[in-house]
């Protein structure tokens, strides 16, 4: 639906300007998380959450890494990226990408979000092609995990 009045444009403007915000400051929360066994670190609730997750926590661990930059050519075309939150373990020869999103809405960028963990998995692979690439999304809103189904780009 199109709007038809400056002041829907307006309020338009305002809750996407307020959704970017929060999805930035869900971002620099959960990049001060980190939980082990022993300690955790960072914000309570967030860590509590985290906890509640089946499979969640071992990407707050430790030795996953927050921000990760990733750069590389797919198809031709040269593509530069910050992963949310990245495990990799060398014993079992497998990686982990976490994505963080704040949509309420699954449905509205779904494919595009897909894509882009599939642009992470396939720069990541050409780096460690004799590993198992796992691709999740947080949708922070319900602290749901969904694990997608990568393919090779």
């Amino acid at each position: 639906m199109k709007p038809n009045t400056l002041t829907q444009i307006i309020k338009n403007i305002e809750q996407s300007c307020h959704a970017t915000e929060s999805g930035t400051q869900m971002h620099a929360r959960l990049h001060g998380v980190t939980i082990d066994k022993v300690n955790h670190r960072g914000d309570p609730e967030l860590i509590s959450r985290i906890l509640s997750v089946p499979g969640l926590a071992k990407m707050f661990s430790p030795l996953s890494r927050t921000e990760v930059p990733v750069a590389g050519t797919i198809c031709g075309k040269f593509i530069s990226r910050r992963i949310d939150r990245l495990l990799i373990d060398k014993e079992s020869k497998t990686i982990d990408i976490l994505d963080y999103k704040t949509d309420t809405s699954r449905a509205m960028h779904y494919n595009e979000y897909v894509n882009q963990l599939n642009e992470y998995a396939a720069l990541l692979h050409a780096i460690y092609p004799d590993y198992s690439i796992s691709g999740y999304i947080l949708w922070t809103h319900d602290f749901s995990l969904e694990k997608l189904s990568l393919k090779s780009l």
